[in-house]
Formats: C-alpha cells, structure tokens, sequence
C-alpha cells in the first residue's frame, strides 16, 4: 500500500464527470467484486458527498441498479474516525478527501477499498472493535472514579500542554493500524490481547502515562504493553506516523514508551518481580 500523499491540484474543470471505483462487499465472509460508477462534480466536493449522490441513483456505469453503497461517517469534519478508507491505494478519512484535488479533470478515476486490517461489515464499512480493545488493553483513560469532590486537579505547564494536545487528537481512525505491517487482520477476537496492540494505543497509553492523574495507572499500562503484542512488537517500519491524519508524533510515542518499559523493568527487577 502506497503512504505518498496525492498532489494538490486547483485548476479542477467545473461540470466535470468522475469515475468511482469501489470494492463492494455484501458482508463478512462474502466475496468482493468492483462496481464502477460515473456522476458529475460539484464544486467543493468531498468523497461522502459523492457516495451520498452514489446512494441517491446507484446505477453502475454498465447500467445495472444496485444496492446503495455502504460507508460509516459521523462528524464529516475529521473529527470522529468513523470514515476512514483506502482511496487510490492511500488510507485516510474521506470526508476530507476533496476531489478537486484527488480528480480535477474529466473522466479522472477515484478507487475506494474498505480497510484491509479489519473485518468489512459491508461494502467499505468496516468493525474497528479490535482498535477500541487495544485501548481498554492499556487503560487509555484518566481514573477519576471517586474523586469528585476532592476539588480541582492538578494543573498542566504550557509546554506538558502542547505536548499533550497534541497526542489527545487521536480519533482512533485506524490509519496508523492499516498502514502498519505488524497489524494484521488474522486474529480473532480470542487472540487479541496477544496480538500487536499498535501504534494508538502505545500513544494513548503515553498521553496517560504523562497525565497528573492519569499516571496512577502507569505501572498497569506499561505491564501490559511488556507483553505479548506490546512495544516489543512493533517493527519500527514508521508507516504509522506517514499516515496519521492528526500528525501525531507516533514514532516519537512509541521510542518514550520503549524508554518508559525499560526503566519499568529495571525497577522491577530490583524489587524482585
């Protein structure tokens, strides 16, 4: 799978037709077939935009009606991860895929593919819970059960907080899991926690980690991720970071978190566990 992004282009012919080609699946286990797909463009438009016109009129370019496609979206300002797919051979969310930048000419192609690291539910629809799991591996949230009425809590420096915010744009998109070869689609739900937790969760579980309140937690989250499927795992193949719609320093992550287990078990080892 290609990580080079595509050229901006802003010289797009107004009325122009574009074509879709979408990798259609009728759910889990079924097999995939392409179906392609002409509609004209209007100005400004974003790849939902043109799957919501796909939808209105699903006929094919040989003529047939079909069923309408089916994607996942929610916020469509890249903001909730909900529409990431593979679009010429590149992931990233479609709602801010324009495709005046992507087709700008007349009879240009666009191919959309459902992620290849996660089961496909339907068409480009795709279930993300493994991605969901691995944070709940790491304990990717601040404890704050109980703590109510103990008044404010600790305040954050400038410099922790630009660290920090940057880190907390994470929208569990998937993007970093689909582009990384150590994350695989293979394991079942029973194999989860042994397989590669990815390049998210080890950023999250640094976000926390870093949190005045949520280090209370850390010893739990770096255990964790000394095992099976943890750091140890990852192939350094800096894909991750390549892809990562929010610029998340992924690399950067997962390097403080190597540092962080190796103090772990080094003070491990001298309280003999």
């Amino acid at each position: 799978m290609s990580t080079a992004t595509a050229p901006v282009r802003r010289n797009a012919k107004v009325g122009r037709h574009v074509f879709f080609r979408i990798l259609r699946c009728e759910g889990p286990g079924k097999p995939s077939q392409w179906q392609e797909f002409r509609i004209p463009i209007p100005e400004n438009a974003n790849v939902i935009s043109c799957l919501q016109q796909i939808a209105a009129n699903p006929v094919t370019t040989d003529g047939q009606t079909v069923t309408p496609v089916v994607w996942d979206a929610g916020c469509l300002e890249e903001v909730c991860g909900a529409c990431t797919m593979v679009i010429n051979g590149k992931v990233r969310q479609s709602c801010s895929c324009l495709i005046d930048e992507y087709a700008p000419n007349e009879g240009d192609v666009i191919t959309l593919e459902p992620m290849s690291k996660f089961p496909v539910v339907r068409d480009l629809w795709v279930d993300r819970s493994r991605l969901f799991h691995n944070l709940a591996r790491v304990k990717a949230w601040v404890p704050i059960d109980g703590t109510y009425d103990l008044g404010a809590g600790p305040k954050e420096t400038p410099a922790s907080q630009a660290t920090h915010y940057v880190l907390s744009t994470c929208m569990s998109c998937g993007c970093c899991l689909e582009a990384c070869p150590q994350f695989n689609l293979e394991p079942d739900s029973a194999n989860w926690d042994t397989a590669f937790i990815g390049a998210h969760a080890i950023s999250q579980a640094r976000l926390f980690n870093d949190h005045p309140t949520g280090r209370e937690l850390k010893d739990e989250r770096l255990d964790a991720l000394m095992g099976e499927g943890g750091i140890n795992d990852c192939g350094n193949a800096q894909n991750c970071v390549k892809v990562c719609p929010k610029h998340i320093p992924l690399t950067e992550s997962i390097a403080v978190i190597g540092r962080q287990t190796t103090m772990h078990a080094i003070a491990q080892f001298f309280r003999g566990r």
